[in-house]
């Protein structure tokens, strides 16, 4: 993009006023102003150099409107020439289990299966007597791609149970202490769209994968009220101090919603929800919808989401072809295709929104025909499907999605961590339809962005260089992994704004730095337009506004 001044950004820096707002209406004063700034408004093309704040709107746009409207009693931030934008809105979180990591322990960074034994030995002595370790996320093809196996860590946990998930979500590694509360053995069989991993002796191993999670969660002690309140102010705090100010959140229960109901009305959130719960419980939704409405833009509901099938990492991603390295599989239905042909379309028909994760290119193309089936029967309307994911796709699945106005809600972050290893499991033919972000875009595809936390970094920096860059993690493709699917520096911003909000059906007052639009705003330390891609993970979030209040301020701001 051409970042010389043009008169539409003329418009927009000054030359002309823009004023508005229920709260300057009321007393034509602007309570805080931005100014001598970069702003990307949103909105192709216009950058500005100020904003203006009135109650939770924009107010003022460009230094013209904001000089006119400042009053002794605003407050005015000299930005410095800094880089201000619309508030991050991340499309996919589990915001529980990302708050929860945030006060346990962390093995994604181990090394070696050794490293991998000492770190659960220390975890486990910090457990207080009678809890179970459930601490952060492990990656095998990070010590060689072997599955951790009880033996490993039975002589140093003991009796205390541990179950801590792979950086996927889709596999739980327990201890023979879990693994005897959960009540499995060698004769417990392997449940639908579950797997039950075993040694050559039939025994299991300690790696349980998908549908066979299931049974553990029932017998972990749930977490009490007063501490789910305090894990989840915290994921809020780490949230707005990446400059996000609104998550979607994905879980598959109703914990996120009902915690952030609670916290709505004993002060406030600070962090914008939009809440999806299990699509199997579509009529109970539906009667909340009836009964209440959909929320407010603090906490919005009236959303479901199913999990289809599994994931690359555990090899249960649903594929038309059997995986390169495990000739014998191709995947799970996580959930049951008749159940998703029956549920789709009967809560399309009681009008709530329905997201669908899809990870294999056989699971994608499914529910793009169920998606198309729940449209034939219940008719047109402005319904907006989402896939999550839409990771492995078919040849001309993009074109599909496009057609059927289907939004793809993918995280960037996954091509630089999968990119190290996908080839060894579906080989290169398929890759070339991986993490497709600019054959999605190229082909009309709404494309809003997330990062999967804690699956991934919640930090939008890190989805940001991956989408450009394409760099794997470990430092093997400098100049990209499959750089074809590279996307542009603005293309990228606009997937984690303005789409975003279309995807939540707030694109009419999020998304954008516009007047009359909600005032959600980040500020960072640099120019994302201009500065070198090599800088994205160094730069910084100064401030964080949410519906015009500075939720968050770096210690330099």
């Amino acid at each position: 993009m051409n970042h010389q001044i043009t008169r539409r950004q003329l418009i927009a820096s000054g030359a002309a006023a823009a004023l508005c707002g229920p709260a300057f209406a009321a007393h034509g004063t602007l309570d805080t102003a931005l100014v001598n700034a970069v702003v990307w408004t949103g909105d192709p093309g216009v950058i500005s150099d100020a904003v203006g704040i009135s109650g939770n709107r924009i107010a003022a746009l460009g230094s013209s409107a904001v000089r006119s409207a400042t009053r002794p009693g605003t407050r005015v931030i000299d930005c410095g020439g800094v880089f201000v934008m619309p508030g991050f809105i991340d499309c996919h979180t589990h915001f529980l289990l990302g708050s929860i990591t945030l006060a346990q322990p962390v093995f994604l960074d181990v090394r070696s299966k050794a490293e991998f034994i000492d770190r659960i030995g220390a975890a486990v002595r910090a457990v207080p007597a009678g809890q179970w370790l459930t601490g952060g996320p492990w990656d095998e093809q990070r010590w060689g791609g072997e599955l951790p196996r009880k033996e490993w860590v039975d002589a140093v946990s003991g009796d205390t149970p541990i179950a801590i998930p792979r950086t996927d979500l889709h596999s739980l590694f327990l201890n023979s202490a879990a693994l005897r509360l959960a009540g499995i053995d060698r004769n417990t069989p392997d449940v639908a769209g579950g797997v039950i991993e075993r040694d050559e002796r039939g025994e299991p191993t300690g790696v349980l994968k998908d549908n066979a999670t299931r049974r553990v969660g029932e017998v972990i002690p749930p977490l009490t009220d007063a501490l789910t309140n305090q894990l989840v102010r915290q994921g809020i705090d780490h949230a707005l101090s990446k400059g996000v100010s609104q998550v979607h959140n994905t879980e598959i229960d109703w914990t996120v919603q009902d915690v952030a109901r609670r916290l709505r009305r004993e002060g406030g959130l600070g962090l914008r929800f939009n809440s999806f719960v299990p699509l199997a419980d579509w009529e109970r939704m539906a009667a909340l919808v009836k009964a209440e409405g959909r929320g407010d833009d603090w906490l919005r509901w009236g959303a479901l989401k199913c999990v289809s099938d599994g994931s690359l990492g555990a090899r249960t991603a649903r594929f038309h072809e059997p995986y390169l390295d495990a000739p014998d599989q191709r995947g799970v239905w996580a959930t049951r295709v008749e159940d998703m042909r029956e549920w789709i379309p009967a809560a399309d028909a009681a009008g709530l929104t329905i997201t669908t994760h899809a990870i294999g290119d056989e699971a994608n193309d499914v529910v793009l025909d169920i998606f198309a089936d729940a449209e034939r029967r219940n008719g047109k309307r402005d319904r907006r499907f989402r896939i999550e994911h839409a990771q492995h796709l078919s040849p001309g699945a993009w074109s599909r999605m496009a057609q059927q106005n289907v939004i793809a809600s993918v995280q960037p972050y996954h091509a630089a961590d999968d990119g190290r290893w996908a080839v060894h499991r579906i080989g290169e033919e398929r890759l070339n339809r991986t993490y497709a972000f600019r054959s999605l875009l190229d082909a009309g595809v709404r494309t809003c962005f997330g990062s999967d936390w804690p699956v991934a970094p919640l930090d939008p920096m890190t989805g940001i260089d991956a989408a450009v860059q394409r760099h794997t993690i470990d430092g093997a493709n400098p100049n990209g992994w499959h750089p074809e699917q590279r996307v542009s520096i603005e293309e990228t911003l606009t997937s984690y704004t303005r789409t975003a909000a279309f995807a939540g059906f707030q694109e009419d007052r999020l998304g954008r730095i516009a007047a009359g639009s909600l005032a959600d705003i980040t500020v960072l330390d640099r120019n994302l337009l201009t500065v070198a891609p090599d800088q994205y993970l160094k730069t910084g979030v100064l401030r964080t506004f949410v519906d015009g209040e500075e939720r968050f301020a770096a210690p330099s701001a």
